[in-house]
């Protein structure tokens, strides 16, 4: 079983796709107008139904994308690719929601809703103006969960046609006693939903790009979707998955576990000395490197180049190539990607400090 709060490190994907009828993505990339570096390099592998947005982009017609943020912690680099998928979708014609889950962090994280909106502004929203993403354009809405009063309408609505014993099998809850926790997946669900009332987009296709630990969100959304077809109409929403960015230490990367990420509001120079101490796809002495190369599909540090920090696929694949050739050595390639991402955490303190009052102004 998965579910999205205690998710393990260790991700058999292709079993997941298998259990839970998830498609490969590859399978509809030669049809997607240019697309996204994550598309491209397969960091996005599965999804439901995107099809229906790739023809929605195709004849210039409006979709939704929807996404939502725990605000609980630090946000880090893995975080990014939400940033970068919602760029591609608003880029695209998507219209953009984003849910600010306070009421979820206060069910599984002990957060205050008064902290949530803070996080929410401190560590999220200035991060994502700093990203790219303008959160003030007319096609972009953003929320808290604890101050919709549609939202929290609709969740009400939904869990008519949801029973305890259903939630169990898609959640498991055996030990949990704390029936916020149990709701507040039906407010995600209501998040999803949200944009297709007369509220706000009406029916439309839909697009949640998650990692595979909200599938379960997914499945249920979907299922209710149906289940409410002829009061609401519905369309059951599509996904995208994305991989997760392995941590510095090779775990899972984690805001509540600082030792395995680069957080977006890190020094440049604390950013900068977690690179050159991460885990490598190294050998164990420089004359097997040379004989044997390096693995960087087992390198923490090359991820960091795949999913961020280079754009060019030429120069990627360059650093691939010489990394198994065993030309490019693992200090050289650190010192590289420790400037790359010293470089990024420099600009994004620069947007940050000139973001903070649009983030204040965007929840008032």
């Amino acid at each position: 079983m998965i579910d999205p709060w205690t998710f393990s490190s260790t991700v058999d994907y292709e079993n997941i796709m298998n259990q839970f009828g998830i498609k490969k993505f590859k399978d509809l990339l030669e049809d997607i107008k240019d697309p996204s570096l994550l598309m491209k390099r397969g960091i996005i592998f599965g999804h439901r139904d995107f099809n229906l947005i790739q023809e929605r982009i195709n004849k210039n017609k409006d979709f939704i994308c929807i996404t939502g943020m725990m605000p609980s912690g630090k946000m880090h680099i893995g975080h990014k690719m939400i940033v970068d998928q919602l760029k591609w979708y608003f880029k695209n014609g998507g219209n953009i929601f984003i849910s600010i889950a306070d009421m979820e962090a206060y069910a599984t994280r002990e957060k205050s809703l008064k902290d949530g909106r803070q996080i929410a502004i401190n560590e999220y929203l200035v991060n994502y103006l700093a990203l790219g993403l303008d959160l003030t354009h007319k096609n972009v809405n953003v929320y808290l969960q604890s101050q919709s009063k549609q939202l929290n309408e609709l969740a009400f609505k939904l869990s008519k046609k949801v029973n305890l014993s259903q939630m169990k099998a898609i959640y498991g809850f055996e030990n949990t006693t704390n029936i916020a926790h149990i709701y507040a997946p039906l407010v995600q669900v209501a998040d999803i939903l949200l944009p297709q009332t007369e509220d706000f987009c009406s029916p439309m296709p839909t697009i949640v790009p998650v990692g595979i630990d909200q599938d379960p969100h997914i499945r249920l959304t979907r299922d209710l979707a149906i289940r409410f077809k002829d009061e609401f109409g519905f369309i059951s929403p599509g996904s995208t998955y994305h991989r997760f960015i392995t941590g510095l230490t090779s775990a899972k990367m984690s805001s509540s576990k600082p030792k395995t990420a680069i957080f977006l509001n890190d020094s440049p120079e604390n950013a900068e000395k977690k690179v050159k101490t991460a885990k490598t796809g190294g050998r164990e002495s420089l004359k097997e490197q040379k004989e044997l190369g390096g693995c960087p599909e087992k390198c923490v540090v090359y991820e960091l180049l795949l999913y961020h920090l280079i754009s060019d696929d030429k120069k990627l694949e360059k650093v691939y190539n010489e990394c198994k050739a065993g030309i490019l050595l693992c200090g050289e390639c650190k010192q590289m990607t420790s400037i790359k991402i010293k470089n990024l955490v420099e600009g994004l303190a620069i947007k940050r400090n000139e973001s903070f009052e649009i983030a204040e102004n965007i929840l008032d």
